[in-house]
């Protein structure tokens, strides 16, 4: 359905002007939410040593924190919709300042649970929509561009956040460095008020100075009307789609092993003799490749090769990413870790560079907005056990090695599955569409068939009362006159057949070269 010309006129982005101190804003709260997470894994070893915890209980921090962020995207949807960006970041940035300053006071696992996990991961599930959604409002021409300088700010952020940390915890412990990490994430309230709301354009009058439409005391149940339409984001109807299907299998099963070797990468490599400094340097590599991954995987993406087949090229990164983490177990010291965390990189920066644009090419852009509703729900439950998973085989073997074996195994069938399904898939697809064709072509051969029968003889006809031979040879008017002068009902009839069967056959090369 079209835009009213008031709607049009009050969404019309800018592209530009302020909107790049909006990107600027988008940077920061994006930055945070990202990588806060991926960074606070440099405390685990302290806090685990001082709680007296496994390692699969000090991973339910990290895990329930990204749960949180990705299951809380249809709340803070429901708040940008009602209150607008800048509220909405504001509250995100003092959740998150808060919590982290109500953990440095914490005596118990259960008390970071809560602090870190569900406030700080709510926190940032604010953060990170309401900044996606106030880019969408501002650029429009420039949205890629916008977009993607915004989403810099996540291995921006892993780079210098992870050997920041390890300098806080060397200072100050795990306690006055969440003290001090509660005060740089208050940022996002500076980060927030970037975010200005875009001016409403006046509402069109009519004569007598009513709003337009006359009914303007309808209005308000209109408006909440619409909001409840928003707020149904799961549509069921998407799993009646075996591309949706195969796609959520894949993705699944690559969340679930994805987050886990980070939470561990710094804690296996003190545990083969790396120093805690260094170790932490391993997450900043990695996010140093992942920076210069992300948009060189869009540029690949985008040529004329691989666009056409770019769920092949998500089910090679994901197998890429997974070879990386079983070959992980051979890298026993400090450079060979270097080489594992900057494949790591790699593997990880194509998977998110190409996760939601699989998911836009499989549904389109108009079931793209439910369909990443429902995906980023359901892979809220792998991602939540695919860490303490991995650190309950660290509490039972001893040993790092076997979490990623386990996760490396994963995420590798993951992506073999999504290949060999998508294989399937698209031959079902054409051999469906060949099939159609088949059937198209089929209903055109009884028509010309009639249409041959309605055709007269060639050859000479029995002459009529006036001598003339009603054959091909002869005029319309002589093949169209019958007996006593009438009109002959074969030679008008072959006409307008053979005219009917043309134009069938028109219609079905015409369909049949758009099909192709």
């Amino acid at each position: 359905m079209p835009q009213s010309p008031t709607a049009k006129l009050a969404h019309t982005p800018p592209d530009g002007g302020w909107g790049w101190m909006v990107v600027s804003g988008s940077f920061i709260s994006i930055g945070f939410s990202y990588s806060f997470s991926k960074a606070l894994t440099v405390f685990f070893k302290d806090i685990q040593r001082d709680f007296d915890v496994s390692y699969s209980e000090i991973a339910w921090v990290a895990s329930i924190m990204l749960a949180t962020m990705y299951a809380g995207g249809p709340l803070s949807g429901m708040l940008v919709n009602r209150f607008g960006s800048r509220p909405v970041t504001i509250a995100g940035g003092l959740m998150c300042g808060l919590s982290m300053v109500a953990a440095s006071f914490g005596n118990s696992i259960i008390s970071l649970y809560i602090c870190i996990g569900l406030i700080g991961g709510l926190g940032l599930s604010l953060n990170l929509n309401a900044s996606l959604t106030i880019i969408s409002k501002y650029f429009l021409v420039r949205r890629p561009l916008a977009n993607g300088l915004a989403m810099t700010g996540s291995p921006v952020f892993l780079c210098f956040l992870a050997p920041l940390n390890q300098y806080f915890l060397s200072n100050f412990g795990w306690r006055g460095s969440f003290l001090i990490l509660g005060a740089l994430m208050l940022h996002c309230c500076v980060a927030g008020a970037l975010m200005r709301p875009l001016p409403s354009a006046p509402v069109p009058t009519v004569e007598n100075g009513s709003p337009e439409g006359r009914d303007a005391g309808t209005q308000g149940t209109k408006l909440q009307s619409n909001c409840w339409s928003r707020v149904k984001i799961v549509d069921l109807s998407l799993f009646r789609d075996p591309g949706f299907v195969i796609y959520l299998i894949g993705n699944s099963m690559f969340f679930f092993g994805a987050y886990a070797p980070i939470v561990f990468l710094s804690s296996y490599a003190v545990s083969q003799g790396v120093d805690e400094f260094s170790a932490a340097t391993l997450l900043s590599i990695m996010g140093f490749v992942d920076m210069f991954t992300r948009p060189g995987t869009g540029l690949l993406a985008n040529t004329k090769w691989i666009r056409p087949r770019i769920q092949y090229f998500l089910s090679f990164a994901m197998v890429f990413n997974g070879t990386c983490h079983l070959l992980c177990p051979l890298a026993t010291s400090y450079p060979s870790l270097v080489v594992y965390a900057a494949f790591f990189g790699i593997g990880f920066g194509m998977v998110f560079a190409l996760i939601f644009e699989c998911l836009m090419d499989i549904m389109g852009p108009l079931r793209f907005p439910k369909a990443i509703g429902l995906v980023t729900i359901i892979e809220c439950c792998p991602m939540l056990l695919g860490p303490p998973t991995a650190g309950a085989l660290v509490d039972y073997y001893g040993d790092h090695r076997y979490l990623f074996i386990m996760c490396g195994a994963v995420i590798l069938t993951g992506g073999l599955f999504l290949f060999v399904m998508n294989v399937y898939n698209y031959h079902r697809i054409d051999k469906k569409g060949k099939a159609k064709d088949q059937e198209l072509q089929g209903d055109d051969v009884p028509q010309q068939e009639r249409a041959l029968e309605h055709m007269p003889e060639e050859g000479p006809q029995a002459p009529g009362p006036g001598g003339d031979e009603t054959g091909p040879g002869a005029t319309e008017e002589d093949g169209a006159m019958g007996e006593d002068g009438a009109m002959g009902e074969d030679g008008a009839m072959g006409d307008h057949v053979r005219r009917s069967a043309d134009d069938s056959r028109k219609r079905s090369q015409e369909f049949h070269s758009i099909t192709i």
